[in-house]
């Protein structure tokens, strides 16, 4: 089996900046609960950190507030009823049921049952309750969720760069339905175009991926005093995920419309496969410019060339789908327009008018 070295490598580069956030935040969470608060094993700060913090994309400050609170409930619950009807088989039974319901009535979040439910096992048998351990495991848990958040603001990754994997995941997948659908109609091949559809249906998990990032993203500009320039790239995908998005959306119906127009010996305009290899040049040139922190002026100019191509489309002379690939394709263009930052009015200006049909 072949290992993608280049590729691990690549990840853990992308990841370090949140292995450094947790192994720092977590050693100082040790320390402040022990030295500052006199806690003798305080556990639980490191683990809040790391949980808070985590080396995957989601919501931090919300995974923080749910330990606190899981853990709280959890312990809350245990000291209470463990104190009451001491340890064993059923005790552990009644109390992770009661800790795990009790969160479940309070929160649908699927941290805050876990660690009420872990928090109440431990309880029960390695941690039994003695004078204020309870009170101490809460302080530990929000130490924890504190730090982890400073380290976030401290130590920011940088937003555009977590999110540009997935963004460029979303652009390359883009780019490969213009080219696809493109090679299709060259080749009159419906089986290809047909391919290029079942591939462009795959691409949810990673729009998802991207949307998941960019809340991360978000996240760390509002807690982070970032630079100027890094806020700046980060907001440059904020303000192109869902016009691509739309974009996607568009060119699987373009697709769909393309293995139609083939299937029926429909005869597309030439300039219809150029306009898409055109597109899907400048979606390309737009995940480069994205990633360098230019202005998608190059973007912009690239898109503009392949509208320019739309005024060798007249409608009502290849057939009905010909006629929906060339709707279609002015409705991308506006998503990839709106993508680098243009207003609607402006993008659609861009396109050329519509030539009435013959005859």
């Amino acid at each position: 089996m072949e290992v993608d070295v280049r590729g691990r490598l690549q990840r853990l580069a992308f990841m370090s900046p949140s292995i450094v956030q947790c192994s720092v935040a977590a050693g100082l969470a040790w320390v402040v609960a022990t030295n500052l608060f006199g806690h003798e094993r305080p556990f639980f700060a490191p683990i809040a950190v790391v949980v808070c913090i985590g080396v995957a994309v989601g919501q931090r400050v919300r995974r923080a507030a749910e330990l606190v609170a899981g853990v709280s409930l959890g312990v809350g619950v245990g000291d209470l009823l463990i104190l009451q009807i001491g340890s064993g088989p059923w005790q552990i039974s009644l109390v992770v049921a009661l800790a795990m319901g009790t969160a479940v009535l309070l929160d649908s979040g699927t941290l805050i049952v876990l660690q009420a439910g872990s928090s109440a096992v431990l309880v029960a048998t390695l941690l039994p309750p003695s004078g204020t351990g309870g009170l101490d495991r809460m302080v530990d848990a929000l130490i924890g969720g504190v730090l982890g958040i400073t380290a976030v603001a401290l130590l920011p990754a940088s937003p555009a760069a977590i999110v540009h994997r997935h963004a460029a995941a979303v652009l390359e997948s883009l780019a490969a339905a213009f080219t696809g659908t493109a090679e299709a109609l060259e080749q009159a091949d419906p089986e290809r175009a047909a391919a290029v559809l079942e591939e462009a249906r795959k691409t949810h998990s990673s729009v998802e991926a991207f949307g998941r990032a960019l809340e991360t993203g978000r996240e760390i500009t509002a807690i982070a005093p970032l630079r100027h320039r890094r806020r700046e790239r980060f907001l440059r995908y904020d303000t192109a995920s869902t016009p691509v998005d739309l974009a996607l959306r568009n060119m699987r119906v373009l697709s769909r419309r393309a293995l139609v127009a083939l299937s029926q010996a429909e005869s597309p305009p030439a300039a219809l496969p150029t306009a898409l290899r055109e597109l899907a040049g400048a979606v390309l040139l737009f995940r480069d410019e994205l990633e360098a922190g230019l202005p998608p002026e190059g973007t912009r100019a690239a898109v503009t060339k392949a509208a320019a191509l739309l005024s060798e489309m007249p409608p009502g002379r290849a057939g009905l789908s010909t006629d929906a690939m060339t709707a279609q394709l002015r409705s991308v263009i506006v998503d990839l327009l709106e993508a680098t930052g243009a207003d609607r009015e402006a993008a659609a200006a861009v396109l050329p008018p519509i030539a009435p049909p013959p005859g």
